[in-house]
């Protein structure tokens, strides 16, 4: 089972004072196993979403001790902004990331309520996934009448809170209340307009949203409006499922915007809630000039907006992620306010940028300093890093065959044909990568096994074992090398058979590496078991390894013979 994250993503209600900001963002990282990932203040809104992750116990610790530094330093009754609000910790909901269901979530969500609630006194109330009642599912309700209306609220008893204080005293007159959630990944995002009108940002939004907007008779703006037989306004749905959205004006950028919350990108995309956003504002006379991601984005939100505009274009998607994401954030305008920069912005990246800080990683070497290393007194990279990196550089010539193919000219009816093989490669060679650097990770586990103590018997049977389980570990790490790089090769057999004639002799290349890689980690998979206690798993890894070469010789054979064919 995988390490359970989930991450946090309390938005507090200050955005212009950086001091404060800063003394309630750092007390995150006063809890170990927690990383803080993002803090994005916005000064028209007042307002900052502060992004954290890492492990249940510890992120709710550390949301428990963020909203208890912010109800210390905000104080509400002064509080004025343009985003809706009703406390110092306005909003505090848990995602599951990773290891983790949606359920388990929701009980992390109720013990970190209750805590503030008992030991903060701040009004809680569930939303979302944690609602305890479906009246309260929804935040724009939980939140309706907002900090101004918040002692009217508590004096309601359909309204009393989930926990905390149940009257408006003058502890809470300063914090106001929390709502606290479990959900699924909602992506914040404003789209830009070349007009000033809050009013038609509104009506654009109201187009869109999947609430839509109040029904009426006759007349979209005039007209009476219709109710239900209970006598409540009746809504006119709006064009895309899990989207909310209003429309403001931000004094910041002197430009009108559309705020939306993606409550679900799987139903409504990114991409999808722009390109309707365009369509309903043209329709008005308006222009999209660009938009605004808040906070942390999924990495899959902007690699299927790539995709999408890539496809558009008739475009091959078999390059690089990060390629297929300056895409995105180029056709959506997501630079234009402000530069964006998808290590930073990345959920995925800045995780795993936070977790390699200060790791000396292979692949993130110059080719001059990943040859440098290799030739220096260390063991390691040795011999399996090198096969693997064989192996990337022989699919990577498999995928520019498959790109060029793509754009000649004459052959437009293809690209998607050319397209699918690329992004082949591309998957190839992201699994050749990561083998480059766990081939040496592999062989500092061993290290560490022969590190053990072994003064007692119980002591020497224990490092026996870890010697053999590591050894074990690290001699899959070359086979898979080869099965990788043996399974790359279909890449270069159909670029050999169908691709652009004149970059043949680069299908040819990649197969020659590509077999270079499967000898070279076979070798590795050879000295790795040459003396392991281990016989059965010797004689099984042994006569695989040695199928494989076999199959990838008459492979490259075939290939090689169509590339001088047609040299």
């Amino acid at each position: 089972m995988s390490e359970q994250i989930i991450e946090c993503v309390p938005n507090i209600s200050e955005g212009r004072d950086s001091a404060k900001i800063q003394a309630i963002a750092e007390v995150v990282e006063t809890v170990e196993g927690v990383m803080l990932l993002n803090v994005d203040p916005g000064k028209a809104t007042n307002r900052t979403v502060i992004t954290f992750a890492g492990n249940p116990e510890a992120v709710i610790e550390a949301a428990f001790r963020l909203v208890k530094k912010a109800s210390e330093l905000i104080d509400m009754s002064k509080h004025k902004g343009e985003h809706p609000r009703f406390g110092a910790t306005d909003v505090c909901p848990l995602v599951p990331v990773s290891g983790i269901s949606m359920e388990e979530t929701v009980e992390y969500a109720h013990q970190l309520g209750e805590r503030i609630g008992n030991e903060l006194k701040i009004p809680i109330y569930f939303y979302e996934n944690a609602a305890k009642s479906p009246n309260r599912k929804n935040l724009a309700t939980v939140r309706s009448g907002e900090y101004e209306g918040l002692q009217d609220k508590l004096a309601n008893p359909d309204w009393k809170p989930d926990f905390g204080s149940i009257s408006y005293s003058s502890d809470v007159s300063k914090t106001g209340a929390t709502a606290v959630s479990a959900r699924d990944f909602l992506v914040a995002y404003n789209i830009n307009l070349n007009s000033t009108s809050t009013r038609r940002a509104n009506a654009i939004a109201f187009d869109i949203r999947e609430r839509g907007r109040v029904k009426r008779e006759g007349d979209s703006l005039t007209g009476k409006i219709v109710k239900d037989e209970h006598g409540k306004p009746v809504n006119e749905p709006g064009l895309l499922k899990a989207v909310k959205g209003i429309g403001w004006f931000i004094e910041e950028y002197g430009i009108a915007q559309i705020s939306y919350n993606l409550t679900n990108i799987s139903i409504t995309s990114i991409h999808e809630a722009f390109e309707k956003t365009c369509e309903r504002a043209e329709l008005r006379g308006i222009r999209v000039t660009g938009s605004e991601l808040i906070g942390l984005v999924p990495k899959n939100a902007l690699l299927d907006a790539g995709k999408h505009f890539l496809k558009k274009q008739n475009r091959s998607l078999g390059i690089h992620e990060e390629e297929i994401m300056k895409i995105a954030v180029k056709s959506l305008g997501l630079d234009e306010l402000a530069p964006f920069n998808v290590r930073e912005r990345v959920i995925e990246y800045v995780l795993e940028d936070r977790m390699n800080q200060g790791k000396k990683r292979l692949v993130d070497m110059t080719l001059t300093d990943f040859a440098n290393e290799t030739a220096s007194e260390s063991p390691a990279p040795g011999g399996g890093s090198i096969a693997a990196y064989a192996g990337v550089l022989g699919v990577s010539l498999g995928g520019m065959v498959a790109n060029l193919s793509s754009h000649k000219r004459g052959w437009d009816d293809k690209w998607e044909y050319y397209s699918d093989w690329a992004e082949k490669a591309q998957s190839y060679k992201t699994e050749l990568l990561r083998l480059v650097d766990e081939d040496t990770n592999a062989f500092t586990k061993i290290i560490d096994a022969f590190g053990l103590p072994k003064s007692s018997d119980e002591e020497k049977a224990i490092r026996k074992n870890a010697i053999i389980e590591a050894t074990k570990g690290a001699t899959m790490v070359p086979y898979s090398v080869m099965e990788t790089a043996y399974q790359s090769m279909e890449v270069m057999l159909e670029m050999a058979k169908t691709g652009l004639p004149a970059s043949i002799s680069d299908a040819g290349v990649g197969a020659m590496c590509a077999r270079t890689a499967i000898r070279g980690a076979g070798l590795n998979v050879m000295i790795n078991v040459k003396d392991l206690d281990a016989p059965e798993f010797v004689s099984e890894i042994i006569e695989k390894a040695n199928q494989l070469e076999v199959k990838a010789e008459r492979l490259e054979a075939e290939i090689m013979e169509l590339v001088h064919s047609k040299l």
